[in-house]
């Protein structure tokens, strides 16, 4: 395997942080020539050092200065830059030939948009990409001649278990049937509907399997992030949004699965910790170690598989509907979500006032064609200014 140069966009973030660890793993196959993050400067500093990239992107100039002077008489090449252009510079000019999109939230749109038309290898770990721009990604993904690997544990795994010709153009003789996407069910799967009225931001952020930001693991509370993989999955497979499922299974260690018209079932397994999909992501087709212990099925009690109760998860249906809706609905969907997370986080929010926030927004702005990437940041931004309106007048 020849050494692959790899730009990790939000390189502080759990995702990126455990991207460098697997890199961190093998200096004989990857080489560091991009690390970009939002605020966390000192994180990133100590990054820099240990990996000396050629760039390094901070959000705004302030930060910039800071990582300046964290860096100065370190002896290295790296150069700061700030600013949303900036991460596409990052990936389309850092000499990277692999991009792990990891940015948390729409701002993670544009620069794994360019990497695609780039032609890059793209570890999509960011949802918004296909959440927002789905048929605009992948026409570009097709277009830039690149390869596009899922980084999410759920996409990853159906990826594994689909035939490998099956990936790139999708066969009714393959015999695929439906796609099964496992959830934990998060923190409050067994938790009184009644009691949820209460739960707190650290509550809703204590995952029970997975080790992940505050705002994913509040995703992975309200079901969410499944209605987000949902959108993800259908347009990464190409099958029909009704031969797409969710499975609640509280183990985590069935990732996803497969099924077949000749009955059978696959499935890919292992320990819940995200180093297994991207080094498999970084490596494809082979496999490398990525520091993750083996999975010992004989000290597994029981493996439990239930359907998700949608009132009690009404951020699933809520992502369904805006799935079936098409065009920009998901990308309302996400904006309104990104905003009411924010307040729920901030403490101005009822846990259960997020989909209520969710579902206003849908409501309120109707759905047109994604037909470009401006028209589509119109939109987001649209939907965002609506969510912050609705939250202050219903918070009073």
């Amino acid at each position: 395997m020849s050494l692959r140069h790899v730009a990790v966009l939000g390189s502080t973030g759990s995702i990126g942080v455990s991207t460098l660890d697997v890199i961190r793993r093998h200096p004989d196959r990857f080489k560091v020539v991009a690390l970009t993050a939002a605020k966390q400067i000192e994180s990133l500093a100590n990054q820099c050092i240990e990996f000396n990239p050629a760039i390094a992107v901070v959000s705004d100039v302030d930060g910039a200065k800071q990582l300046s002077e964290l860096l100065r008489d370190k002896q290295l090449k790296t150069q700061v830059m700030y600013g949303a252009d900036a991460l596409v510079t990052a990936v389309t000019d850092s000499d990277c030939d692999t991009v792990m999109a990891a940015i948390v939230g729409a701002a993670g749109l544009v620069p794994a948009l360019a990497a695609a038309k780039a032609g890059k290898r793209v570890l999509l770990a960011n949802k918004e990409a296909l959440v927002m721009s789905g048929d605009l990604f992948m026409n570009a993904m097709k277009l830039g001649g690149g390869e596009l690997l899922p980084i999410d544990s759920e996409h990853n795994a159906i990826f594994q278990c689909l035939p490998a010709q099956f990936t790139k153009s999708p066969q009714p003789h393959l015999g695929v049937e439906e796609l099964w996407l496992t959830a934990s069910g998060g923190p409050f799967r067994n938790t009184p509907i009644a009691k949820l009225a209460f739960i707190t931001p650290d509550q809703a952020c204590a995952h029970p399997n997975w080790v992940m930001g505050r705002k994913i693991s509040v995703d992975s509370a309200t079901m969410m992030n499944k209605g987000l993989e949902v959108i993800e999955a259908f347009w990464l497979f190409g099958l029909p949004l009704e031969k797409i499922k969710v499975l609640i299974h509280p183990q985590s260690v069935v990732h996803s699965m497969v099924r077949y018209r000749d009955g059978s079932v696959i499935a890919q397994m292992g320990q819940p910790d995200m180093r297994t999909p991207i080094a498999y992501g970084l490596s494809w087709p082979e496999r490398i170690d990525a520091g993750v212990g083996r999975l010992d099925l004989t000290q597994l009690a029981a493996l439990s598989f239930s359907a998700p109760d949608h009132g009690r998860f009404p951020c699933l249906a809520l992502a369904f509907e805006a799935a079936k809706l098409g065009g920009t609905a998901p990308t309302v969907l996400n904006a309104a979500n990104e905003i009411a997370v924010a307040a729920f986080l901030d403490k101005g929010l009822p846990y259960l006032q997020i989909p209520v926030v969710v579902e206003h927004v849908l409501n309120q702005i109707a759905s047109s064609p994604a037909s470009s990437i401006e028209h589509i940041l119109s939109v987001d931004a649209q939907a965002r200014v609506s969510a912050h309106q609705y939250i202050c007048q219903i918070s009073g």
